[in-house]
């Protein structure tokens, strides 16, 4: 019901691009920072533990650039990142409209004609529909991170890293990767707007909404996740 009201009676263009473009600034552009930082230790982690676990050498040292890359892509960067892209984005969602709740300016903008779901809610929408292209960046940033701890850590070299980069890879995996995050961009930004919207209380509530939409958006993340995979990769 939310969503259907979300596109009713829309704003007008102008004002909607100025909001388009400062949720983007605010929700994608923003997030860069501490996703690529969380990213590269990803990446160099998830190098390490399995350069670490090859005490078989009949394995190729190949497997550790294979093992970054398909971590990476298939779930580290589009599953990881969402999980806690909903406790930044999500509890800032929440908590910036739950305020406006409390504050009474959602019944004043009721009060001058303006639909608020589509003044709040649709921008946030908009937005987060370039969260594919913040995951791109992280896939890239997490397997730079897990080149530097295996070749400058010297636990393979920069031709055998490649290769294990380079094996079997389907592109499908990335178009894989990009529909989950599609879906989770939808989710982290509906979840928290109604858990925002539709909070009762005064200043309180506020934390106590944005803890709920943070819970119920990573669960609705997993779900989502586990159902995608059984659709797209079985």
């Amino acid at each position: 019901m939310m969503l259907l009201g979300v596109f009713k009676r829309p704003t007008k263009a102008i004002v909607l691009k100025e909001l388009i473009l400062k949720e983007i600034d605010d929700l994608v552009i923003g997030s860069i920072g501490i996703t690529a930082f969380i990213s590269l230790f990803m990446g160099a982690v998830v190098a390490l533990q399995t350069a670490l676990n090859l005490d078989n050498p009949l394995i190729p040292k190949s497997l550790i650039g294979f093992a970054t890359r398909q971590s990476i892509i298939l779930e580290f960067a589009p599953t990881f990142i969402s999980v806690i892209m909903a406790g930044k984005v999500g509890s800032y969602i929440t908590s910036s409209i739950g305020t406006m709740r409390v504050t009474e300016q959602i019944d004043a903008l009721e009060v001058m004609g303006i639909n608020p779901l589509n003044y709040l809610i649709f921008p946030k929408i908009v937005a987060l529909a370039f969260y594919p292209f913040l995951i791109a960046i992280i896939m890239f940033i997490g397997i730079f991170g897990g080149f530097l701890a295996s070749v400058y850590g010297n636990l393979v070299s920069l031709e055998e890293f490649v290769v294990g980069l380079q094996d079997t890879f389907i592109p499908w995996h990335v178009a894989y990767a990009f529909i989950k995050t599609i879906v989770f961009g939808f989710l982290l930004a509906t979840i928290p707007s109604y858990h925002g919207y539709y909070m009762k209380g005064g200043a309180l509530e506020v934390g106590k909404a944005s803890t709920t939409s943070f819970v119920w958006t990573c669960v609705s993340i997993i779900i989502a996740n586990y159902l995608l995979t059984q659709l797209l990769l079985t």
